[in-house]
């Protein structure tokens, strides 16, 4: 995909950066793949906001995406590559030759009529889903299984791709978007290419309103509230806060480590997103 500029007809439109859709070739669902959701506007189960700064936002069906990649041996054609709302990549609709439809994400390209199968013996190409330890070494792959069986967790956003760095007897290395090189077992599978629509990273929505139409309320600064409602808010003029930065309950918003160090993953870790350590 390209990007796309607007003529400001409107004052909005002088700052729209978009995503011209040259690419999606079906501009409605499969209607049997989708599903309604209730959103909760950011409210935990007794009512109360636990993550600010959600709520209203357009109306969207959820498309059931198959991470699993588990019909095995099958083969299947790639029908149309299309839109979804609820995440930065562009999903593939697959028709398997049992009958059954299901959707992807849609890697760099990946072109209507290519055939993709899911195979421990697969070919390694764009769309196919193998075992890390087939994988030879150097290529792309993204929706990496972090338990063999368990399905895609990692590498899904558009444009990010994981590399196969080197492989011993039971485990693979995987250079990850963030730099971090860890450790997969080698029964783990992944699919072969890299996440389409990587400019989407480049888009500008130009009008707080498209902000709106996506679910996201606005921010206020925590230095332009009162004393009572925030640590770093009051002042004669403008202040920055006069302390640390600091989240609304106290705890301190920069610099601080958020991984914890005893997690049992982090013995996978070959070296940090860190370079400096």
């Amino acid at each position: 995909m390209t990007m796309k500029n607007y003529k400001p007809y409107t004052p909005s439109q002088r700052f729209t950066v978009g995503v011209s859709f040259e690419e999606i070739t079906k501009s409605k669902p499969e209607r049997g793949l989708t599903k309604a959701t209730k959103r909760n506007a950011g409210r935990d189960s007794a009512g109360r906001i636990s993550i600010r700064h959600r709520g209203g936002g357009h109306k969207r069906r959820y498309r059931m995406v198959d991470f699993m990649r588990d019909k095995i041996d099958i083969p299947a054609t790639v029908q149309a590559i299309e839109y979804d709302p609820n995440r930065t990549a562009n999903i593939a609709l697959l028709a398997y030759i049992d009958g059954e439809k299901r959707y992807i994400l849609a890697p760099e390209g990946l072109k209507v009529g290519s055939k993709v199968i899911s195979s421990a013996d697969a070919e390694a190409k764009t769309g196919n889903c193998i075992p890390l330890a087939k994988i030879p070494l150097g290529m792309m792959v993204h929706n990496v299984e972090l338990t063999p069986g368990r399905g895609g967790k990692i590498v899904r956003t558009a444009g990010s791709g994981a590399q196969v760095l080197s492989r011993d007897s039971d485990f693979v290395t995987l250079k990850m978007p963030s730099g971090e090189q860890r450790q997969f077992r080698g029964g783990c599978r992944a699919t072969i290419g890299q996440v389409g629509n990587s400019e989407a990273i480049g888009k500008s929505l130009g009008k707080a309103g498209r902000k709106r139409w996506l679910g996201i309320r606005p921010t206020v600064r925590g230095v332009a509230m009162n004393p009572v409602d925030h640590p770093m808010g009051g002042g004669e003029g403008r202040t920055s806060g006069g302390g640390p930065a600091v989240s609304p309950w106290g705890q301190l918003a920069k610099g601080g480590k958020t991984r914890n160090p005893r997690k049992t993953s982090s013995k996978f870790i070959v070296k940090g997103r860190d370079k400096r350590k």
